[in-house]
């Protein structure tokens, strides 16, 4: 099993971002300079880690818990998110939350779904209305973590990931990449996803990945020996050289298996 890599999901990023401006349409954009946007962008440097220590707050019930506690270990679905966004990260959670359920990975158990917002005036209530609207009802929303913290954690997580976000003050919004991350159980940055573009089978291989052998199946394992992950498109790709590497050793394999077994029943044929 390798490990998790994380390269910087350039192609991805950028389209996420222009379709985060884009939804935004104008008004949104209208005291940022194209210096200011330039920096909008989801860019995990070389051996990205969480800060697990960084404290935040519950939404749910108000306790106080780090990264790390609301992780507990596990390969994690990381959402950075402006809960008072309604035009990107609303379809956008509700595209992961979707992708989650179908995955048939259980959540709080194979997986952790955290969300952090980084608008520090969408305050708990605001948090757990976006969130139970655009999830809905069932296991992926009760064992989702939610969480709100001061400006300094905040910064803490998202500039040690990469998430680099710009506040515009004329509009009181934020243009931010419409990204998500997955990461190992020990804060390692595995993958950065576009949200607006996940699918279940990507998010598994993603999760599968970042667990490193404790979660999912044998055949999830045998298919990401023959599917890589392209940071371009942020997707899980057929890797065609190495299957027709494989295909074409399990042919040898039968071959090789057709003629002993040829050999030996005419062994077997032959008079004494």
């Amino acid at each position: 099993m390798r490990r998790p890599g994380h390269p910087p999901l350039k192609g991805a990023a950028r389209l996420a971002v222009a379709a985060c401006l884009a939804a935004l349409a104008h008004p949104a954009a209208a005291g940022l300079t194209p210096k200011d946007l330039s920096g909008v962008a989801l860019a995990p440097p070389p051996d990205a880690r969480a800060p697990l220590d960084a404290a935040f707050t519950s939404a749910a019930d108000g306790r106080r818990l780090s990264l790390g506690e609301a992780m507990n270990g596990r390969p994690t679905l990381l959402m950075p998110l402006d809960y008072a966004c309604r035009n990107v990260c609303d379809p956008m959670l509700a595209v992961a939350g979707a992708a989650l359920a179908a995955t048939g990975l259980e959540p709080g158990t194979d997986y952790r779904l955290v969300t952090l917002g980084f608008n520090p005036r969408a305050e708990a209530d605001k948090a757990r209305t976006m969130v139970a609207e655009q999830l809905g009802s069932g296991p992926v929303l009760d064992r989702a973590v939610v969480l709100v913290g001061a400006p300094g954690p905040v910064a803490a997580v998202t500039r040690a990931l990469g998430y680099a976000y710009a506040y515009d003050r004329d509009t009181d919004s934020y243009a931010h990449p419409a990204g998500a991350l997955v990461l190992a159980g020990d804060g390692r940055v595995a993958r950065a996803l576009s949200p607006l573009a996940m699918t279940a089978r990507d998010l598994r291989l993603a999760l599968v990945e970042a667990g490193e052998g404790r979660v999912g199946s044998l055949s999830d394992r045998l298919v990401l020996l023959c599917y890589g992950y392209d940071p371009q498109t942020g997707i899980y790709t057929p890797l065609i050289r190495r299957i027709l590497t494989v295909a074409g050793l399990a042919t040898v394999l039968a071959i090789a298996g057709l003629i002993l077994w040829l050999q030996r029943r005419a062994g077997r044929a032959r008079p004494l």
